[in-house]
């Protein structure tokens, strides 16, 4: 049986990975209206992951005897800056879900939870690689400057990065 502690910090996470899943569908949509396929096809993709990441986190707390709850979400933004802009809020997003997921982490070892401790550490993990992607995007983003060639090839390869991960899932 899981704590009513480690119960509200999963479904405290679960919130968050719908709200992040609704986040970048948001940033996909406004993408796809601006004419960037590639960006937007990466951004659904990612929208995607933040789903299953959120079904995960149901399945899990459901299995384990606790109550997985579905929340109600806040409407995300509708317009963007910029494209910089985006992957900016991106990478602020994912360092804010990390420390949520630590925080998860930390409750599970407070309540001596070592069964949800080592679930979580799938997360700890992900994230790892959701913040390195994010940078990354980011630092090519600064290196393209204004340069409109430069935002054309980004866009096609992140269409291709966005491939690779749909092939992967």
């Amino acid at each position: 049986m899981i704590s009513k502690k480690v119960e509200q910090a999963l479904n405290d996470q679960i919130k968050l990975e719908a709200q992040s899943s609704q986040f970048y569908l948001a940033m996909a949509s406004w993408a796809e209206t601006q004419g960037f396929n590639g960006i937007s096809t990466f951004l659904y993709t990612h929208s995607d992951e933040e789903r299953m990441h959120m079904l995960k986190l149901v399945k899990f707390l459901n299995e384990r005897g606790g109550t997985a709850i579905i929340p109600q979400l806040e409407a995300p933004p509708v317009e963007f800056q910029s494209i910089n802009y985006v992957f900016e809020e991106l990478l602020d997003h994912e360092v804010m879900v990390t420390q949520s997921i630590n925080n998860v982490v930390d409750v599970c070892l407070n309540e001596k939870d070592y069964t949800t401790h080592n679930f979580m550490q799938w997360y700890v993990s992900e994230q790892i690689e959701e913040e390195a992607l994010a940078r990354t995007i980011n630092d090519k983003l600064k290196m393209i400057g204004t340069d409109k060639g430069g935002l054309y090839l980004f866009d096609r390869d992140l269409e291709s990065l966005a491939g690779t991960a749909n092939d992967a899932v």
